[in-house]
């Protein structure tokens, strides 16, 4: 679960006075897509998701293979064959058969056995590198979501700044005709009334970009609305100490888990090099029928039983067990320092996911503040060019300001959710759980409130 405190409203409902009549036909994009409705999708459809889920498997069938060496190995035979024999005594042609059944087993072989572990760290490495995958995966899921969020609200912030601009340059337009405001005034809302319409079709675009990255991810075109950070929530940050978080992070990280397992690996395959130069013990048990004897001549049907111990020892094999076990160390030594790497990314990942997490709490605080000022702001300077105490230019810039700081509040929001999910996925705390938590904080509605709405509320 995402370690952080949610405290929200229940949501007020009304009995309405009369039934509302049944909508005979409802449009598909009155319905909102959540963020635990595209992880769901994400699962089944990226294709880094898949294809780690194959590497896991594919890890597990190669541990049950070199385990599969250490077992008892049975094979059976069957032959026939038809022979003419000539020599001074016997001229003849007849037919022979064998049938034989075999049983092999290790009883030690050093390098086998290391080979059995090295592939079952292996496993374990391939499970931790899915795991690692689906966070990665996840983490960029909520950054296109939100990305996706932000260009929508940019699109209607844009529209909407528009909107009051050109209000405003009505009004001007009608104090000009009556020569109670300046040229500079009406041509300055002019402009920025021309500028926005350009920022309007830049904003639209980036609406579609970013649908076409979330679709990249889930398989399939996401038109729908996408559902949007609830009014009735207090985003706070996990009362856990930094150093937990970093400590949480080296001991359940995934990557950090999975090198561990490369070490693992390595050490096992130093201990199989060096198995070449150990004996090996084997039992070896067989049986035969055939009627084949001395120089493929014919002699009665026989039965055989042969049991024994077979001792191989290695004596010299020009140097080059020495030489792969000087190898393996090698890769030992490699695997070791990537592990050292990944302890140290995760401890300056977590500590600055953490930090980043922690300060935009404080950034929200003071968003919401500056944009309650924006709006009084812009309010006043309305009213007082309406007393000719300001100018067209001092609406413009309040108008402005009020809008950059609804930008500036829903970017702080968004990119403390995401941080949330990049400090989870640090401290290896990131799960479908994780995602619930979050989605919590999303409206549930078939219809998502506008983000003017939304913002005025708050």
């Amino acid at each position: 679960m995402l370690a952080v405190q949610v405290q929200a409203a229940e949501p007020k409902t009304a009995e309405p006075n009369s039934p509302k009549p049944e909508a005979k036909s409802v449009s598909a994009n009155l319905y909102s897509a959540d963020l635990l409705q595209l992880y769901g999708e994400s699962r089944l459809e990226d294709p880094r998701v898949l294809a780690a889920y194959a590497r896991k498997q594919l890890g597990a069938e190669q541990e049950r293979e070199a385990f599969g060496s250490l077992l008892p190995q049975v094979t059976a035979s069957a032959g026939a064959n038809r022979i003419k024999q000539v020599n001074e005594q016997v001229n003849q042609i007849y037919n022979s058969e064998n049938y034989s059944i075999g049983l092999s087993q290790v009883l030690y072989n050093k390098a086998s056995w290391e080979n059995y572990k090295k592939y079952q760290s292996m496993a374990k490495q391939s499970a931790s590198e899915a795991d690692e995958a689906q966070a990665e995966a996840t983490v960029d899921l909520a950054q296109r979501y939100f990305a996706a969020l932000a260009a929508d609200d940019e699109l209607e912030l844009v529209q909407a700044e528009r909107r009051a601009t050109q209000k405003n340059l009505d009004q001007i337009e009608a104090m000009y005709k009556r020569q109670l405001a300046m040229i500079t005034d009406l041509l300055d809302l002019r402009a920025r009334v021309d500028s926005l319409a350009a920022q309007e079709v830049d904003a639209s675009n980036q609406v579609r970009l970013s649908r076409a990255a979330l679709s990249e991810i889930v398989g399939r075109p996401v038109t729908e609305r996408l559902s949007r950070v609830r009014n009735d929530v207090q985003l706070k940050v996990s009362e856990q100490s930094l150093e937990s978080w970093v400590q949480l992070a080296q001991t359940q990280n995934p990557n950090i888990q999975a090198n561990l397992s490369a070490v693992e690996a390595a050490e096992a395959g130093v201990r199989g090099g060096k198995g070449g130069h150990y004996p090996t013990l084997s039992l070896n048990l067989n049986a035969q029928n055939t009627n084949e004897g001395y120089n493929n001549s014919l002699a009665p049907k026989t039965d055989s039983y042969v049991a024994g111990v077979q001792l191989s020892v290695p004596i010299y094999s020009g140097g080059s067990t020495s030489a792969r076990a000087r190898g393996l160390y090698q890769q030992q030594v490699t695997a070791e320092q990537q592990l050292e790497a990944a302890r140290r990314q995760v401890v300056k990942e977590t500590i600055n996911a953490y930090l980043t997490a922690d300060s935009s709490v404080e950034k929200i605080r003071a968003n919401r503040n500056a944009l309650a000022s924006a709006e009084q702001s812009r309010v006043a300077s309305e009213k007082a060019f309406k007393y000719g105490v300001v100018n067209a230019v001092d609406v413009l810039t309040s108008v402005q300001n009020e809008f950059k700081a609804r930008r500036d509040l829903l970017k702080t929001q968004y990119d403390f959710i995401t941080n949330l999910f990049i400090l989870n996925r640090w401290a290896g705390k990131l799960s479908s759980e994780s995602v619930e938590s979050v989605n919590v904080w999303l409206s549930n509605n078939s219809k998502t409130e506008p983000v003017l709405e939304r913002e005025t509320t708050q």
